[in-house]
């Protein structure tokens, strides 16, 4: 069984613009959370899912992976998308605005 992890992150937000790319600790929000997602055992692949050439490229830059998406009104359908693109069994979604996401509670 495969089991894929998707982060959906948009530059967007209405209340934080920009919140994927928010410095923490001199590394953007979104690396933070794929640093801690990808450390869960049950995830056998994990990759961002934006509509946003910024977020692409700080994701190529600290070397995760990403999938360009359309846009979409919210994370669940960006991850709809995404669904539709890659083979998996199952698929985790995976708050992009959770810098301190435990990797255990991934795998529950």
């Amino acid at each position: 069984m495969r089991v894929l992890g998707v982060i959906p992150a948009r530059y967007g937000s209405t209340r934080f613009e920009g919140k994927a790319l928010a410095d923490i600790l001199g590394k953007p929000m979104i690396q933070r959370v794929y640093e801690r997602a990808i450390n869960a055992k049950n995830i056998d692949d994990l990759t961002v899912a934006t509509d946003d050439q910024r977020i692409f490229d700080a994701v190529i830059n600290f070397g995760g992976k990403v999938i360009m998406t359309a846009q979409h009104p919210t994370g669940t359908d960006r991850i709809a998308e995404v669904a539709k693109k890659i083979d998996a069994d199952i698929i985790v979604n995976i708050q992009g605005d959770e810098p301190l996401i435990e990797p255990a509670m991934i795998d529950e």
